[in-house]
């Protein structure tokens, strides 16, 4: 019996890799799979705490990019 408690993270030896979709939302995925449909490569790869803490450093707006835009182009119409 193991009397050590332990988290999800300190057992998961998972490589991720940090994926980003068309709207520039982000999420991990795991590094040997294949991209999830509509989702790309993000450039960065590491433990699953590594790949979330890129996130929080690089996904400052989590508003979709459409929004962003459309907000902008309203903002500019005056």
């Amino acid at each position: 019996m193991n009397t050590n408690p332990t988290t999800d993270a300190d057992e998961d030896q998972t490589l991720y890799k940090v994926v980003v979709n068309h709207e520039e939302q982000y999420s991990i995925w795991p590094a040997e799979r294949a991209n999830p449909l509509g989702w790309r490569d993000a450039g960065k790869s590491g433990t699953k705490a590594e790949c979330l803490a890129h996130i929080k450093e690089v996904w400052t707006d989590m508003r979709p990019l459409s929004l962003r835009k459309w907000m902008e182009e309203t903002a500019a119409k005056g």
